[in-house]
């Protein structure tokens, strides 16, 4: 088949462009063809077809999003559901463009129709499938009813309609067993789950020539504890739990270094943290700047991958308040690395129950985590069992091999 992928963006490594790349893979594998359309590109969808309104950064789409959930949202929900769908009506051409011009068979849209951060592309997209009867799977990594930040609005019969679409020749795929269950709860849409997954069967990177001088670079001697936390600067990170692991472990320096820096939900949190850190005399650093998709260098400066920090680090912080899934915690998982961990709840759900070793945090950080993360830094070889335990059931679970599987039971329904 001739498949499309749609998204607002895919390029980075957030979990959807990641997520992408894993899917792309597997289906050419088994034969199909596959294609990209996005308000961003780059890396390994840069060759496809771009169209900037479909980014949430877009200014016209942004602009309705800050009417819609800003601080003080619009109240007269007509007016602005009347510009969202003519905004919408605009955006209809390319897309139909995108579709007819590659002949595609199928289009898989990937979060455009569950997260609504562009409101005019999940309604084009809805209207479009419709028109076209294309056969539509649709991906979604986090709906709006599971951000705070989208509870107050005056469009909810807009988001009832669009995020996601019910029609009859959409498949939908949710990450985890929580979303199916609350999917058909509230829109009676059933799904099939499909986790977030890894290529476990290739072995992890290693210290090579390149990254040898990782730590070097961001500013750590020889004995300092490298400590990583390998997410955007957003809420539900639960960054500040970080921050109380770092100062409690009574390090002779205390370092977060965090990999990632988001503008996509504002700048007030991270400034809050940075407030804290300093109360609790934690030196938190940004090393966004120096990790990209992919190596290389910038006015001779070398810009790693996220692997290079994965493997150069000690300690894995991760004690997020809620993940649609967490790309992450695999990423921990394949580097092998000692990983804490907040028992957010798909964590509790779908990971745990299948026999994972992990320290946990159950929304504070509390003495005996603290003990058991210094007594495994010093225990190299109880590290070493628990690391290979944890990759064997990934291996089961989340590997590539499993989406292989997943991906020819969705298609055999088209």
């Amino acid at each position: 088949m001739r498949i499309g992928f749609i998204a607002t963006r895919l390029h980075g490594t957030d979990g959807v462009t990641l997520e992408v790349e894993k899917w792309a893979k597997v289906l050419t594998k088994l034969g199909h063809e596959v294609f990209y359309c996005a308000g961003e590109l780059g890396g390994y969808a840069k060759d496809g077809t771009l169209i900037p309104e479909l980014h949430f950064a877009d200014q016209s789409a942004f602009a309705l999003s800050q009417r819609a959930f800003g601080i003080q949202p619009d109240n007269d929900g007509y007016a602005l559901a009347d510009q969202i769908y003519s905004r919408a009506d605009e955006m209809r051409a390319p897309l139909r463009s995108f579709i007819r011009s590659n002949r595609l068979d199928l289009i898989i849209v990937q979060n455009a129709l569950t997260i609504p951060m562009n409101l005019p592309l999940g309604v084009s997209l809805t209207g479009l499938i419709a028109e076209l009867g294309i056969d539509t799977i649709a991906h979604h990594h986090d709906f709006f009813w599971e951000r705070q930040r989208y509870q107050t609005n005056a469009i909810l019969d807009l988001l009832d309609t669009a995020f996601p679409a019910k029609l009859p020749n959409i498949q939908h795929v949710t990450i985890n067993s929580i979303a199916k269950a609350r999917l058909n709860a509230r829109r009676g849409i059933n799904s099939i789950v499909i986790p977030n997954v890894l290529d476990f069967s290739s072995p992890p990177p290693a210290i090579d020539d390149f990254n040898q001088e990782f730590r070097e670079d961001i500013g750590l001697e020889k004995d300092d504890l490298f400590i990583l936390q390998p997410t955007r600067v957003v809420q539900r990170k639960g960054i500040e739990m970080a921050i109380e692991i770092v100062k409690r472990l009574d390090l002779p320096k205390s370092l977060l270094f965090v990999s990632h820096r988001s503008d996509d939900e504002g700048l007030s949190y991270w400034s809050w943290l940075k407030r804290e850190a300093s109360v609790m005399d934690v030196d938190v650093q940004l090393i966004d700047h120096m990790i990209g998709p992919k190596r290389g260098s910038i006015n001779g400066h070398k810009i790693y991958s996220l692997w290079d920090a994965y493997i150069n680090c000690d300690l894995i912080t991760y004690p997020s308040l809620y993940e649609g899934f967490g790309n992450a915690l695999l990423e921990s998982i394949y580097v092998g690395k000692l990983t804490i961990i907040n028992r957010y709840p798909v964590y509790n759900a779908d990971i745990k129950p299948l026999g994972f070793e992990f320290i946990e945090l159950d929304g504070f950080v509390n003495e005996k985590s603290v003990q058991e993360t210094k007594i495994l830094l010093n225990s190299p070889d109880q590290m070493a069992k628990i690391a290979k335990k944890n990759y064997q059931l990934a291996q089961e679970h989340f590997s590539l091999e499993v989406l292989e599987s997943k991906l020819k039971e969705l298609l055999s329904n088209f």
